[in-house]
C-alpha cells in the first residue's frame, strides 16, 4: 500500500539500546538455535489456518453464546475478581523503565491500539501496520504538504477487549494471535516488549485465557510480554508515564491496584506527565447519560483526581471501535481510538460534542456525516446479518399460528374482513394475546435505557412493527398458497376441512407455514433495520446495536505517540478507511509481513488529523 516502507535499511535502523530495567528478575527467553534470536512460543504458523470472518452478532447462535457470556459475567465476574488474587501471587515491580531507552535522536515511540481481534481481514490490516519499522504517511483529506515519518514504537500497548466476541485460548489465538503473528514473527533487537491492559470481552472467561497469553512473560508476534498482573506503569522519557488500568466489568479498579499506583505516584515528579489507559471512554458514556454528577464515583475517579491529579495529560481509550479526540483550553486530550480490528461503531452517537468537564470535540473518524450515512445500512439488515431471518421468520410464523383465521380467499379490498377474523380468533385462543402481550413486553425490554421516558413507547411501537409485519406476512402466504396455487379454495360447510380432501388441507396448512416463514424471514430483519436505524440517527439510541448488526470491518485506527528530544509528546493517529479484503503472500521470512495487499479498493493509511502536539 502507499506510505509504506518496508526495506532491509528501515528494518536494520532499530536501536540497539538495552531492555528496560526491572527489579525482579525475568526467566530467559525462548532461543531459536539456528539464529539466536527470540522466537514466539504461542505455537501459531505463519499462515492462518482459516482467515475467520467478522463475528456475525445477530447469528441466533451468537445470541444465545453471548447472552449466556453476559449472563455469566454478570453474576460470577465481580465475585470471583481475578486481580485480587493477582495481587497476592503475581508480584510486579512499580513501574517497567523505559526512561533511558531513547533513540540516538532522543526521541522514543510507542504505539497504542485497541479493540483488535475481530475479523481477519480488519486485525491483520492494523497489525501489518504496526509491524513495519516505518510508515510515511500524508494527512487525510490534505494534498499539500509533506507526509509524515513515523517508526515502529517500542513498546506496543493493547488498550483493552484483546477478542471478540469473548475471551478462550482457541478465540485469542485464532482472532488476535494469528493475525499479529502472520504481520511479524520475529523482530531485531532490541526487540519490541507488549503490554495490555483486559477489557469487558477479556473479561468473560474471568480473565483465565488473558493471564495465560500476556502474562507469562511470552513472545508474541517478535514482542515481549513482561507484565505478570492486569494493570502496569511504563516509565518513559522526559518525565513522562503511561499507566495501563484494569477496569474489570464494572467500570472500577480494585483497592490492590489504588494502593499500586498510589506506590507509582511517590515516583512521580511534580512535573511529571502521565498518559493515562483505561478501557472504557468514560468521559463519552457520562456526555450521553442522563442523570447528574460524577462520571466514575468509585476508585478509578479517585485514582484519576486524588492520585495522578493534574499529571494526567493525555486519556487514551478504546471499547468505542471509532476515533474521537477531545481537548480542553489546557490542551489536554481525550482520545477514543477503538479501531484495531472490531466492528465499526457510530461516532454521531452517543453524542458527545461538549464533555461535562469542558472538553470539547475536534475530530471524528468516520466523520458524523458518514457515520449517520452508514447508519442507512440497517434497511438492508439481512445482508449483513443473513441468519437473523431465522428468528424473526420463527417469531412471525408463531404469531401466525397463534392467531390462525380463513383469509386465504381475502384480498386487499377485503381488509376489514380479514382483522374482523383474526380478531375473532384472538378472543378465542386467550393465548394469542399472551404472545403477542410478550412480544411488546420483550421489546420494551430491548428498547435503549438512552431513549429515557420514552422506552416504553419505543419498544411497543417496535413489538406492534413486527406484529403487524406478521399479520400481513401471514396474510400473504395464506391467500398465495389459496389463491394464487389453488390449494384448498373450498371449505366443506363447517369450514374445518376441504372440501377436496386431507392432502389439501395438509398443504395448504405447510404450504402457508412455510410462506410465513419465508416472508418472516424477508421482513423481520427490515423491520429490525429500520427501527435501529430510526434509533441511532433520530434519537441517538441503539448506537452498539445499530452497528454489531452490520459488522462492519472498515475505518481501522492505531495511535503512534512520539516524544521528542525536547520532552514534547506528539500524537500520530493513523487511519484505513477501507481495508483489504484479498492479499497477496510477500514469502519475506519471519521479520516482515506475511502477506500485503492485493485489493485495488484498499485505502493507503493515512494521518486521520495533522499530528497533535502535548
Amino acid at each position: 500500500m502507499a506510505g509504506e516502507r518496508n526495506t532491509a535499511a528501515a528494518r536494520t535502523d532499530e536501536s540497539t539500546s538495552s531492555s528496560p530495567a526491572l527489579t525482579t528478575p525475568e526467566r530467559p527467553q525462548p532461543v531459536s538455535p539456528r539464529e539466536g534470536l527470540p522466537i514466539s512460543d504461542s505455537g501459531m504458523a505463519t499462515h492462518p489456518r482459516e482467515r475467520v470472518d467478522m463475528v456475525r452478532w445477530l447469528h441466533p447462535a451468537q445470541l444465545l453464546r453471548t447472552g449466556l457470556d453476559a449472563l455469566v459475567a454478570a453474576v460470577f465476574g465481580a465475585r470471583a475478581d481475578h486481580r485480587l488474587i493477582e495481587a497476592v501471587v503475581r508480584p510486579q515491580s512499580p513501574y517497567f523503565d523505559y526512561s533511558q531507552e531513547a533513540l540516538p535522536e532522543g526521541d522514543f515511540w510507542l504505539d497504542y491500539v485497541a479493540d483488535t481481534g475481530d475479523g481477519w481481514n480488519s486485525t491483520y490490516t492494523v497489525a501489518r501496520l504496526l509491524a513495519l519499522p516505518r510508515l510515511t504517511l500524508p494527512v487525510r483529506g490534505i494534498s499539500r504538504g509533506e507526509p509524515y515519518e513515523t517508526k515502529r514504537g517500542r513498546v506496543l500497548v493493547f488498550g483493552g477487549d484483546g477478542v471478540y466476541p469473548g475471551a478462550s485460548r482457541e478465540v485469542y489465538e485464532e482472532r488476535l494471535v494469528q493475525p499479529y503473528e502472520a504481520a511479524m514473527r520475529r523482530s531485531h533487537a532490541p526487540n519490541p516488549d507488549l503490554f495490555v491492559i483486559p477489557g469487558n470481552h477479556d473479561w468473560y472467561d474471568g480473565l483465565s485465557a488473558f493471564m495465560r497469553l500476556f502474562c507469562a512473560n511470552r513472545w508474541i508476534a517478535g514482542r515481549r510480554t513482561r507484565q505478570s498482573r492486569s494493570y502496569f506503569a511504563l516509565k518513559l522519557p522526559h518525565r513522562w508515564w503511561l499507566i495501563g488500568t484494569d477496569v474489570q466489568l464494572n467500570s472500577d479498579i480494585d483497592v490492590p491496584q489504588v494502593e499500586y499506583f498510589r506506590e507509582v505516584a511517590q515516583h512521580m515528579g511534580p512535573d511529571d506527565r502521565v498518559i493515562l489507559c483505561n478501557a472504557e471512554p468514560a468521559w463519552i458514556l457520562a456526555a450521553a447519560a442522563r442523570r447528574k454528577g460524577s462520571y466514575l464515583e468509585n476508585n478509578l475517579e479517585y485514582l484519576q483526581e486524588k492520585v495522578l491529579g493534574r499529571r494526567i495529560s493525555v486519556f487514551l481509550a478504546g471499547d468505542l471501535h471509532h476515533y474521537r479526540r477531545h481537548e480542553d483550553a489546557a490542551g489536554r486530550q481525550k482520545i477514543t481510538a477503538g479501531g484495531g480490528g472490531a466492528f465499526l461503531h457510530p461516532t454521531h452517537a452517543p453524542a458527545a460534542h461538549v464533555l461535562r468537564d469542558g472538553y470539547t470535540l475536534q475530530k471524528s473518524f468516520p466523520d458524523e456525516r458518514t457515520s449517520r450515512k452508514l447508519a442507512r445500512k440497517n434497511l438492508l439488515l439481512i445482508r449483513y446479518s443473513p441468519l437473523f431471518g431465522l428468528i424473526t421468520g420463527a417469531l412471525y410464523l408463531l404469531l401466525a399460528l397463534a392467531a390462525y383465521a380463513e383469509v386465504g380467499s381475502l384480498g386487499l379490498t377485503q381488509l376489514p374482513k380479514v382483522v374482523m377474523a383474526v380478531a375473532n380468533s384472538m378472543v378465542s385462543r386467550p393465548w394469542t394475546l399472551v404472545l403477542g402481550l410478550g412480544t411488546i413486553g420483550g421489546l420494551i425490554g430491548f428498547a435503549d435505557p438512552h431513549f429515557g421516558k420514552w422506552r416504553t413507547l419505543a419498544g411497543t411501537l417496535h413489538g406492534l412493527g413486527h406484529i403487524l409485519g406478521a399479520f400481513f406476512t401471514a396474510w400473504a402466504a395464506t391467500y398465495f398458497t389459496v389463491s394464487g396455487l389453488g390449494v384448498c379454495p373450498d371449505l366443506t360447510a363447517d369450514g374445518l376441512n376441504c372440501a377436496d380432501g386431507w392432502a389439501h388441507l395438509a398443504g395448504k396448512f405447510l404450504l402457508s407455514s412455510g410462506f410465513t416463514f419465508l416472508f418472516g424471514f424477508l421482513v423481520g430483519p427490515f423491520v429490525m433495520g429500520l427501527y435501529l436505524w430510526l434509533s441511532v440517527n433520530f434519537f441517538g439510541a441503539h448506537s452498539n446495536e445499530a452497528f454489531i448488526s452490520l459488522a462492519l470491518p472498515d475505518w481501522k485506527n492505531f495511535l503512534r505517540l512520539h516524544i521528542n528530544e525536547d520532552g514534547h509528546l506528539m500524537v500520530y493517529p493513523v487511519g484505513v478507511e477501507r481495508v483489504p479484503r484479498e492479499w497477496k503472500a510477500t514469502h519475506a521470512g519471519p521479520y516482515a509481513p506475511a502477506f500485503d495487499p492485493d485489493d485495488p479498493k484498499a485505502t493507503a493509511p493515512v494521518l486521520i488529523e495533522p499530528p497533535i502536539r502535548v
